[in-house]
């Protein structure tokens, strides 16, 4: 089977005969791991160039490995007509042929974090207190153009990699749930206050923020993604009632559009899920995803395929942070077998990944050896029916 057989398999309810092996969030991969993943200059990440594109994703995909890959974009064509990298003594920049617009590109630092940069949160006292604000710092995007979008070009980068890789793995996306993008309005605590004193201003900064959201899944889903992974981090902060009332709703809209529109969803809940299992699964996204054991709680997979019960389509949590990196070699094949095995349970509905991004310090060639082990102690294996009820 292809990787891409594997995962559409993995999500029907006959389950797959062959466990597909994933990571997750390929992007901080790549910029941790770059020198080791391509031969291409740092900055060839923002390169207008469609085929100098290619050819660096293509060069870390196949050094990965595994059955699915983030289906890129691109600058429209008008815009990759007039830009280009230029390189001199004084720095890299991405120039304007037509305007003489220059901006000076930085390299990415390892971890993500710029010590150059001031990192400031919002506050409750300066994000939106009113729906007009709310509708001015979250513009309503225009209905999606189909037709009007791919003539643009956007599409076109995304269409030479399907074209590379379609047929063998499995093309996804990624988009944040509109109650966790709301931290970006009022930060972390300003938000937990307005769930309580204004509710009304979050389910209605929500109500745009998944509009927005919806636009951009018609236009994952017009240039050939397969599947959406959705992002949800910091819910495990406020209490299963208000989860009920403000998230689930949303999140369920949003699965909803990305079923309507013909792709698979993963809603990847970061947290502990102790106190909510039934709304997580009341979202009714195709596939769950949680991450590792780790922050004072423990999140078993075993335990996970028996609440679940072959309701979705479960992915692994392998512990990113210690085993992955440090793990002997027999450790990590016992852990890949356990998972497996426990993805069996409910009813081979499942997908190997890890429970966080790959850590900095983790070797691309351990990351080979992880997707190439699942491939290995799962290929022929027969799948196992879900028990009676």
């Amino acid at each position: 089977m292809t990787g891409r057989e594997k995962i559409q398999a993995a999500f029907s309810k006959a389950g797959t005969p062959e466990i597909p092996a994933v990571i997750c969030y390929e992007g901080i991969y790549y910029r941790d791991h770059w020198s080791q993943l391509t031969s291409a200059p740092w900055w060839s990440a923002q390169d207008p160039d469609i085929q100098r594109q290619v050819a660096w994703q293509s060069e870390a995909i196949e050094k990965t490995g595994q059955d699915w890959f983030c289906l890129p974009w691109c600058y429209a064509k008008e815009e990759r007509d007039s830009l280009f990298i230029d390189e001199t003594s004084a720095g890299v920049y991405l120039a304007d042929r037509l305007t003489g617009a220059r901006r000076r590109l930085r390299e990415p630092f390892v971890g993500g974090w710029d010590p150059e940069r001031s990192y400031t949160q919002p506050d409750q006292v300066t994000g939106p207190r009113s729906f007009d604000e709310i509708d001015r710092a979250v513009p309503a995007d225009a209905p999606f153009q189909r037709g009007q979008f791919l003539a643009s070009g956007r599409g076109d980068l995304a269409a030479d990699m399907l074209r590379r890789f379609g047929e063998r793995l499995f093309p996804i996306e990624y988009v944040d749930s509109p109650l966790w993008a709301c931290h970006n309005l009022w930060g972390f605590e300003g938000l937990m206050l307005q769930l309580c004193d204004r509710p009304d201003l979050v389910r209605h900064a929500c109500e745009r923020l998944l509009h927005n959201r919806c636009q951009w899944v018609r236009r994952a889903a017009a240039v050939g993604v397969a599947g959406i992974w959705i992002e949800e981090c910091f819910t495990d902060s406020i209490s299963p009632a208000q989860f009920a009332e403000f998230n689930v709703p949303v999140v369920r809209s949003l699965a909803e559009e990305i079923r309507a529109v013909g792709m698979k969803s993963v809603y990847y809940y970061c947290g502990n899920p102790a106190d909510r299992w039934e709304h997580l699964l009341a979202v009714g996204a195709d596939a769950l995803s949680l991450e590792e054991g780790k922050k004072g709680f423990t999140i078993d997979i075993e335990d996970v395929v028996a609440r679940v019960q072959g309701r979705c389509t479960v992915l692994g949590n392998l512990d990113a942070i210690n085993l992955l990196p440090r793990a002997s070699e027999d450790q990590l094949r016992a852990e890949i077998a356990r998972q497996v095995a426990a993805g069996r349970k409910n009813g081979s509905r499942f997908i190997m990944s890890i429970g966080s991004p790959v850590t900095p310090q983790t070797n691309v060639r351990r990351v080979r050896r992880y997707c190439d082990l699942v491939h290995e102690l799962s290929a022929g294996c027969s799948t196992e029916p879900l028990p009676p009820g």
